[in-house]
């Protein structure tokens, strides 16, 4: 049992929550500073890990037939049969269960956007079909993960909690981006839509820049809008630091560090900001 637990972990990149559970952690933080309480936590990381795993379980399955045509995924669990359909769809529909749980015990409008959610979770494996934008998609839908964090403590939205959405929404976009770039060939080759595929690389890391500088934006425009102090901001020339160095890790030329950027500088970046967003309301 747990030699197959581990299978279903490293299926749905468990890992992978720390890019966006420290972001619904620090929106809990910034809509009411001070501790909202344990149940508001333990809800919140409940309703993160479903919808991740319900996300990634269905992207493995939808997915499954191109991956196994694309040498550097062609080894993941469904392509080699590690792992049976029936088995990714049980490990979907349980994430989705635990999402659907978590947002009925938050508040009134958790429960009523449940549907919104579900829907862009299931719709992003899709959307490489038809649309280059659809790194937008990945970043909207899993920056929601910081505005449900917000609403889940004051069942509201405010301003700010657009702000810091859409930083987050952007942050993910420009490194799926980079990600991205790793299957150019592939994608052009079997007609999957992605920026590099439809601009080139370099022409894509150059879109992917000005994607992170619009993330830095809206991060400093969260601060203002919360009022946040110089924690805070000078926080914020730590996490623009990181963003330039994934930058200059990858390039048109050079892309042996795509993995670097994507895992270990991203992660830099989620928790730095969970960091500074705990030190500015602690302070």
């Amino acid at each position: 049992m747990a030699a197959r637990l581990r299978t279903y972990l490293e299926l749905v990149r468990f890992e992978h929550t720390l890019f966006a559970l420290p972001f619904a952690y620090g929106g809990m933080l910034l809509a009411k500073p001070g501790w909202p309480g344990l149940p508001i936590f333990l809800w919140i990381t409940v309703a993160m890990v479903g919808a991740r795993t319900a996300a990634m379980a269905l992207n493995r399955l939808i997915d499954w037939r191109i991956d196994a045509r694309n040498p550097r995924t062609a080894q993941r669990h469904l392509p080699r049969g590690a792992v049976k359909p029936l088995e990714v769809i049980t490990l979907s529909v349980v994430g989705i269960l635990f999402l659907t749980l978590a947002a009925f015990n938050l508040n009134p409008l958790t429960a009523k956007l449940l549907p919104v959610a579900v829907f862009f979770l299931v719709g992003y494996s899709y959307t490489k079909r038809f649309t280059w934008l659809c790194h937008y998609w990945l970043g909207l839908t899993i920056g929601a993960a910081s505005a449900g964090g917000w609403i889940a403590v004051t069942g509201s939205f405010e301003p700010a909690t657009f702000a810091l959405w859409a930083g987050v929404a952007l942050w993910l976009a420009g490194f799926d981006i980079l990600y991205a770039t790793q299957d150019f060939q592939f994608d052009r080759e079997n007609r999957i839509y992605s920026i590099p595929a439809k601009f080139g690389i370099a022409q894509a890391l150059k879109i992917a820049r000005f994607t992170h500088l619009g993330t830095w934006l809206f991060f400093v425009l969260t601060g203002i809008l919360t009022g946040a102090g110089w924690v805070y901001f000078l926080g914020m020339l730590f996490v623009g630091a990181v963003l330039w160095y994934e930058h200059h890790l990858v390039q048109p030329d050079d892309l042996s560090k795509v993995d670097q950027a994507f895992f270990q500088a991203n992660v830099v970046v989620s928790i730095g900001m969970l960091v500074i967003i705990a030190l500015e309301t602690w302070l």
